[in-house]
């Protein structure tokens, strides 16, 4: 399977870096095919400029902009996302690549003025990621990041792509001994996609 890794996280020292290291070890591991995106380390633009919204819907055109990587999401059976929760949402980085890249046409088609899925290509939707605060308070606050990917993502994929959300919450509280036990689960889940 080909596995799209889409990585957003600016510190190559940071847990977020050892997450993404296992994921990419462990996808390899199970012998699939990796595409690793490291949205800061490729320069992603990410700001969406007044050309590219005005063409937005011209499907004729609308990808020129970012064309190698809607080349790779649809060449993507996976789609792997690491990154860490700030605001309780996306990084910028990464929401701006799915405001460019996720366009119509590509992420969805609209059929008689409603939104079709159209990344019918992914199969399995899987998010790493971790939380400055703990669960509670993420649950209190709606979970906006969880749903994003659960129900948003989730709804342009294969209708049989089940995501799958592995969070460490309460990251400025974690112990050594809790960040291993994380790293050893995302290896086990990413190595069963």
């Amino acid at each position: 399977m080909r596995v799209l890794v889409l990585y957003a996280h600016p510190n190559p020292e940071s847990f977020g870096a050892a997450l993404h290291a296992t994921v990419v070890e462990a996808v390899t591991a199970a012998g699939h095919e990796v595409d690793d995106c490291d949205l800061y380390a490729e320069g992603f633009d990410p700001l969406l400029s007044r050309a590219e919204r005005v063409g937005y819907h011209d499907l004729a055109t609308n990808t020129d902009p970012v064309a190698g990587y809607v080349a790779r999401v649809q060449a993507a059976e996976a789609l792997v996302l690491c990154f860490p929760v700030w605001n309780f949402g996306y990084p910028a980085i990464l929401k701006g690549f799915f405001d460019r890249v996720f366009l119509p046409g590509i992420s969805f088609k609209l059929v008689d003025g409603k939104v079709r899925p159209n990344l019918w290509n992914i199969r399995r939707l899987v998010a790493v990621t971790t939380y400055g605060g703990t669960r509670w308070r993420a649950l209190l606050m709606g979970d906006p990041p969880r749903k994003a990917v659960c129900r948003v993502l989730r709804a342009v994929c294969h209708p049989t792509a089940r995501p799958r959300y592995l969070a460490h919450y309460d990251m400025n509280r974690a112990t050594p001994e809790g960040r291993a036990a994380f790293l050893a689960r995302v290896e086990a889940q990413i190595r069963a996609l």
